[in-house]
């Protein structure tokens, strides 16, 4: 592969899945000098479809790959000689770790991140590596306390096998700065929105229900309450991180869009034009954490970053594109088998409102 001295060389873990495909796209197009590499065990969330647009772009290569096989990620650091180096790849199907077992996700979310730090630590070119998180390692807040937000300072309390197994990788980024000043930060975001968001996910997962007349399942009674984002904005904030974000530091990345599991549910259906008799309630499911809600004053103080992307237009967008790319929804059914979006996961309606 021909190593550009003038172009910043970027390596993604995990970039074919949702905000790793939108991530890459988005710095192809704003960084014109930059090669970025894309290493992607394709399982069911990572698919190549989710960045046919670019396949052929000379700037952008892509290998079949598992974080961790160790000599794997060893290889490609040594062919490529990345300058930045992020990590979407993860385990992330929350009632997966619950009802079929957390293995691989310890495996991926810690095991895989420890590769990727000592790939890190015995590299002469990283410059920085980005270990992309989730909010739920924080645990949950309390519903009658709105002003409360996750900082970076929030004590870990994941409640789940999936945010027990992403606190223990983070913890590990942490652990590898501090010992060895591996140059790495780690990010929390919130829940995001957008195109290519595979359907196990409550947006995407309602718009399939909706396209095939199906009914709305909402755990418990539907109050539980996340932030959202959207999914170009996380990818702004992650540049900067990787760009100009310090060492051994955690970013929270927010968006103040406090919304209940039920409210969203309601908009999907008046973007449909159906009534509410189109939702259902189904049994809770365990450890179902009741309230994310992220202070990210920190990223905008250190690093400038603000949202671009209002809710109401952007969730607009999101459906939008749903709608009129059916063929897509149907090609990750048909690819994915037993992770059908239009039927059922795991057992009853166990779906993930996250």
């Amino acid at each position: 592969m021909k190593k550009d001295k003038l172009a910043a060389r970027l390596l993604v873990f995990g970039g074919s899945g949702f905000i790793g495909s939108n991530f890459i796209r988005f710095i192809l197009s704003k960084h014109r000098d930059w090669r970025v590499f894309n290493f992607d065990k394709l399982t069911y969330s990572g698919n190549k479809e989710n960045l046919k647009d670019i396949e052929k772009n000379p700037r952008y290569f892509f290998k079949k790959g598992d974080i961790c096989d160790r000599q794997s990620v060893d290889a490609v650091f040594k062919s490529f000689d990345p300058h930045y180096i992020i990590n979407f790849a993860a385990e992330t199907h929350v009632d997966k770790s619950i009802h079929v077992g957390a293995l691989e996700f310890v495996h991926t979310n810690v095991e895989g991140v420890f590769n990727i730090l000592e790939a890190v630590k015995n590299s002469a070119t990283a410059r920085k590596f980005a270990q992309v998180s989730t909010d739920e390692v924080y645990g949950e807040l309390p519903l009658d306390k709105p002003d409360e937000k996750f900082t970076e300072n929030t004590s870990f309390h994941p409640n789940i096998p999936y945010s027990a197994t992403k606190a223990a990788g983070d913890l590990l980024c942490g652990a590898y700065f501090n010992t060895w000043k591996v140059p790495v930060v780690v990010t929390h975001c919130s829940n995001n929105y957008g195109p290519y968001q595979y359907p196990e996910k409550l947006i995407p997962f309602f718009c399939a229900r909706m396209l095939e007349n199906k009914k709305l399942p909402l755990y418990g009674n539907g109050r539980n309450i996340r932030d959202w984002i959207y999914v170009l904005d996380h990818c702004r904030a992650l540049e900067l991180c990787l760009l100009k974000g310090r060492s051994g530091e955690t970013y929270n990345i927010g968006a103040d869009n406090e919304l209940t599991n039920l409210e969203i549910a309601k908009m999907i259906l008046n973007h449909f034009k159906r009534d509410e008799s189109w939702m259902e309630f189904v049994e809770d499911r365990p450890g179902h954490d009741k309230r994310y809600a992220i202070d990210s004053s920190k990223i905008q103080r250190e690093l400038g970053w603000r949202t671009r992307y209002s809710f109401q237009g952007a969730f607009k967008l999101t459906l939008d594109w749903y709608i009129n790319n059916k063929e897509w929804i149907e090609k990750v059914r048909r690819r994915t088998g037993v992770f059908n979006p239009h039927i059922d996961l795991w057992k009853g309606h166990k779906i993930n409102n996250k």
